[in-house]
């Protein structure tokens, strides 16, 4: 049966999500404990692929501490989406993506680097499962799973309540633990509900428009890299 749509209980994970295949998404990998790395990996975790710029995946004092040994097998890849602090992408998004309706200037301004997440994927897609993360496990993430998805043929639907998951997800992690940040706040469900019906339905925008599979070959994909990933999102690369 497809898991597709399913939230992961890996132990300490938060907003893991299956997004389609062999292709996982959630928040930072620091949360995961020793026991939530075994348990990815026995759901055919191979390659995470880190989504955050250079100097965001620090460890933090309340993070587990997790022995190497925990996560042997599992190798980690670090693919940034944007070049951080660029002034023509924060000038529009503030410090960081957190809104769908950007992702359009976002696969504008760094189409390098999203051919590199994709190409990351291409070459881990023979390993195993990949799962993708970001900070939260919302935008970054949401911006390539909705790739991922469309790579994979869903529809509409399935796309944008991918999205609207992972937003519940990160917006309950602020109800329990608190926010990061002044910039986010836990919402309650009367707030939520249109935001994350109009933001739905900007992801599902971005990626119709975008046509993901002629965006990464005109900018540099391979076909066979493509093919690899497409192969990997619809499940017929064997995990």
């Amino acid at each position: 049966m497809s898991r597709r749509g399913i939230r992961m209980d890996w132990d300490g994970a938060v907003n893991a999500w299956h997004v389609s295949g062999g292709i996982y998404r959630m928040g930072r990998r620091e949360w995961l404990t020793g026991k939530g790395w075994m348990q990815a990996f026995d759901d055919g975790i191979r390659t995470v692929v880190d989504l955050r710029n250079p100097g965001e995946g620090r460890r933090r004092d309340t993070d587990p501490v997790v022995p190497a040994a925990a996560w042997a097998g599992i190798g980690v890849v670090q693919a940034p989406t944007e070049v951080p602090d660029d002034p023509r992408f924060t000038a529009l998004t503030g410090p960081y993506l957190s809104d769908p309706g950007h992702y359009a200037e976002n696969a504008r301004l760094f189409p390098e680097k999203l051919v590199g997440v994709f190409r990351a994927i291409a070459l881990a897609a023979g390993k195993g499962g990949v799962l993708l993360h970001c900070a939260a496990g919302r935008d970054r993430s949401g911006l390539v799973a909705a790739m991922v998805q469309d790579l994979a043929g869903d529809s509409d639907d399935v796309i944008a309540e991918g999205y609207r998951c992972a937003a519940r997800g990160i917006n309950e992690r602020y109800r329990t633990h608190g926010p990061p940040h002044s910039r986010e706040r836990y919402l309650e469900a009367s707030e939520l509900a249109p935001l994350l019906e109009q933001r739905g339905l900007a992801v599902v925008a971005f990626v119709r428009g975008l046509d993901t599979r002629s965006y990464l070959l005109s900018h540099g994909l391979r076909e066979a890299e493509l093919d690899s990933v497409s192969g990997l999102a619809s499940g017929k690369l064997p995990l």
